[in-house]
């Protein structure tokens, strides 16, 4: 005998478990179909062609009349079921109740009418069924529209009706379209192809009221009192599981109703397929988990084995003829990476969003060939490590073993965007190249790409090779050392961009494969750390080299050398007495001046330090940081003062810097100089940062050195005053501290990022100095202080000598 099966509601969920149940038992059941609506099943997510004209309803129909009595299915189209008996297992139509063995609810979503005043007025609809798109579809040239809602609905809506020539405007909460489904960059796109079509975007735009005259639509009236005529209004701001029928027959519910892995719910007779259900607390509104649930329903039904699970999902916008795909997860997060193409002169986005060397979303707009490629990787959870470079590029530059990205970048046409933060196109770097710019720093220097963040470098070096060939030598990129495979541009990039604040966060978050680092790696993270995050980040004394952590140079002897700092050289009999006692008292063998202007003790015995240290402070001295990797010292000659020639107050200037930069850490050592005149006594000229005074204000240069390299410095600018010449100073050093390798002097990271980058930051961005300026402040409020001190009073037991138990032992 067979079973009685009613189904209430005829969506494509509910469709596709007719088909399932009839083809595997065709005799098992005898089917009842309830639907409110006067027709059966058809394709209601082809509702948009309809509008648009691409097809007609009877296109979008999936069983029609016969199919129906083919399959002995009795339909009650247009009846609405007012009741759901659990206890009598019956359903209680308009027309009469029908009893059931086992019953499949299937009543779908209820479209979302925002309570404004005057949302029951004539002309005020939703977008969800065939009634509804008749309506647009009435709409004729001579009228205008306004949809409220940019999600994929609405503007499904609006392009459609924008099809027939109808004045179609669109009014959007959020800052960009479909911001559930693409990010910033893929919604403008979309915004501007649509308005392309003649459609009339508003963003950011608050309904407040619906107008009306003799009971029908008038206007829509945003809240900053903009008024939007309309003839028609079209409210596709989202669905709600229609679950009244659930709720009032007691079946469990929540935002739908609830069903198990099986489609089951709490009713051991009733199964829920489709919007109306609720799944692990999810609910649903593509057709994909739809037509899963359907097959899971039947198969429950026939008693088969059968589990619903929910799937990574994609969108691809219909109708208005823009291609667009977006699958995954492509929020920011942090241990996520992007990568991001964009061909501006093809209106292409790309954006892939990677995670432990897994897709987890990707986002496209104006080239989705490759979005079923895409959607696999992210659905199967596919390593994409060996593909990193080209992934971006798609399936076709995946060869195995043969995967070349040179052949990527050769295909890329001129107008493909290379340097995203200069607006530079291969063409651009292609023209430099054969202009005669051989190398990384000519091209960067000739059309300023790669001249910012840095990140394309790489890719121009690719642009290099692919049309030099082998005239050009591609450099070899170095780790930091065996630790990673990263280099220092990549850590330092990385720790920005995932806020990475910890030693610890580091090695987890960027796979490093010792457990806590090592000499070469650990003082460098621990210097990147501190600069980027001086707030949030701890130095750690272990991660410094010996000087650096007994804030003395160690000698070949074993014993330090103590060198106390003077402000811009000038020292007072006070502090000279207070140098010469110390080197009485603590015996030093050796007391010299240095280069730099100052004192050097020489032969401190280590135990010796806090004390010799205390009485330096008495004297008013502090530590001269001799033995960082920050600032030394800054040199000054004796300006206005005293000379003769002088034309600005060097040594006060030398001693405002001095007292400015004093205690910074740099990525090496940092020595300034300032000259009074261009004669030059200070030697300004060979020095990391050097100012000369001149009559009409001040020279500033940078990248000397005078160690084992020999280099003259490069100006900079000039600048009128002394206060344009400290900030000056400030930003360089802050720039070169936020973009320095560990271990670079200033004049090799200058060769880096070229000159004009820096007058760029430095110079001409008068907005960006001031922030870098700021910056630089930040950080020195927690460093501008004086380290000997803080020992004296807090560590000077771990300067003392291990015990000799050696006699003891013995004895």
């Amino acid at each position: 005998m067979k079973q009685r099966l009613v189904v209430i509601g005829a969506g494509m969920a509910s469709g596709r478990v007719l088909e399932h149940l009839t083809d595997a038992a065709p005799d098992a059941f005898d089917i009842t179909l309830f639907n409110a609506e006067p027709r059966g099943n058809y394709n209601r997510i082809m509702l948009s062609p309809v509008l648009s004209g691409e097809k007609t309803y009877e296109e979008i129909v999936t069983h029609d009349d016969a199919w129906y009595a083919e399959r002995g299915i009795a339909c009650r189209f247009g009846e609405k079921v007012a009741k759901i008996d659990c206890e009598m297992k019956v359903v209680e139509g308009e027309h009469g109740h029908r009893p059931y063995d086992k019953l499949v609810i299937a009543t779908g979503s209820n479209p979302f009418i925002i309570p404004l005043p005057g949302h029951d007025l004539d002309g005020v609809i939703a977008y969800r069924d065939l009634e509804d798109t008749q309506q647009m579809m009435d709409m004729g040239p001579d009228n205008k529209v306004v949809v409220i809602g940019g999600g994929l609905l609405g503007l499904e809506a609006a392009a459609g009706m924008a099809a027939h020539g109808v004045d179609v405007t669109v009014v959007h909460i959020m800052g960009h379209l479909m911001e559930r489904q693409l990010d910033e960059a893929a919604g403008y796109l979309l915004k501007k192809s649509l308005e392309d079509k003649g459609i009339n975007i508003c963003l950011q735009a608050n309904s407040k009221e619906i107008l009306g005259q003799d009971g029908k639509v008038r206007a829509l009236l945003l809240d900053d009192g903009t008024e939007l005529p309309c003839d028609l209004l079209v409210m596709a701001v989202g669905i709600r599981p229609n679950t009244a029928l659930a709720q009032e027959a007691g079946l469990a519910t929540g935002r739908g109703i609830h069903v198990d892995d099986q489609m089951l719910t709490s009713d051991p007779d009733i199964y829920a397929v489709g919007e109306c259900v609720e799944h692990n607390g999810e609910v649903f509104g593509l057709v994909a988990p739809l037509y899963d649930q359907a097959k899971v329903a039947a198969h429950a039904l026939l008693d088969k084995e059968a589990a619903f699970e929910q799937k990574t999902l994609s969108t691809k916008l219909k109708v208005t003829g823009c291609d667009l795909f977006s699958a995954g997860d492509f929020a920011d997060g942090p241990g996520r990476e992007d990568i991001v193409f964009r061909d501006p002169s093809r209106g292409v986005y790309k954006r892939l969003v990677i995670e432990q060397d897994r897709l987890i979303g990707a986002v496209m707009y104006g080239d989705t060939a490759d979005s079923g490629w895409f959607f696999g990787l992210i659905k199967d959870g596919t390593s994409i490590e060996d593909m990193r470079e080209t992934l971006i590029f798609g399936p076709a530059y995946q060869g195995g073993d043969t995967a070349d990205p040179l052949s990527a970048v050769a295909a890329l046409p001129p107008e493909a965007e290379i340097c995203g933060c200069n607006g530079i196109c291969k063409g651009d770097i292609v023209e430099a190249i054969h202009s005669g710019a051989g190398d990384l720093g000519a091209v960067r220097a000739s059309t300023k790409a790669s001249a910012s963040c840095g990140t394309c470098s790489g890719l121009v070096e690719q642009v290099l090779q692919v049309t030099l060939g082998d005239a050009f030598q591609m450099p070899a990129a170095q780790p930091i050392c065996g630790c990673t495979d990263l280099t220092h541009e990549d850590v330092r990039r990385l720790i920005k961009g995932q806020e990475l604040k910890s030693q610890a966060a580091v090695w987890q978050e960027l796979g490093w494969n010792t457990p806590n680092g090592c000499h070469v790696c650990r003082p460098a993270i621990n210097y990147y750390l501190l600069a980027d995050w001086p707030l949030d980040y701890q130095d750690d004394p272990q991660s410094r080299f010996v000087n650096e952590r007994k804030h003395a140079n160690i000698q070949k002897d074993g014993t330090f050398s103590v060198v106390p700092r003077m402000w811009g050289g000038i020292t007072t009999p006070e502090e000279l007495r207070a140098i010469a006692d110390a080197a009485d008292k603590y015996d030093v063998p050796t007391v010299k001046v240095t280069g730099g202007q100052r004192i050097d003790l020489l032969g401190v015995k280590g135990e010796d330090l806090p004390a010799i240290w205390s009485d330096l402070n008495r004297a008013g001295l502090v530590s001269g940081h001799a033995y960082s990797k920050g600032l030394r010292t800054v040199k000054t000659c004796v300006g206005t003062d005293h000379c003769r020639f002088g034309t600005q107050d060097s040594t006060g200037l030398g001693i405002k810097l001095e007292k400015i930069l004093w205690g910074s850490w740099t990525p090496h050592k940092l020595k300034l100089a300032v000259s009074g005149c261009p004669r030059n006594c200070a030697e300004a000229t060979c020095k990391d940062i050097g100012v000369v005074c001149v009559d009409s204000g001040y020279q500033i240069s940078i990248g000397g050195a005078a160690g084992m390299d020999v280099k003259e410095t490069e100006l900079l600018c000039q600048v009128q005053t002394e206060g344009e010449a400290i900030e000056v100073v400030m930003a360089v050093t802050q720039a070169y501290r936020e973009g320095g390798k560990y271990l670079d002097r200033l004049y090799k990271w200058l060769g880096k990022v070229g000159m004009d980058w820096v007058k760029a930051q430095v110079v001409d961005d008068l907005e960006n100095r001031t922030a870098l300026v700021a910056r630089f402040e930040l950080s020195q409020s927690i460093y501008r202080k004086d380290p000997w001190a803080e020992h004296v009073k807090e560590k000077a037991q771990t300067y003392a000598p291990i015990a000799d138990f050696t006699l003891e032992a013995a004895e």
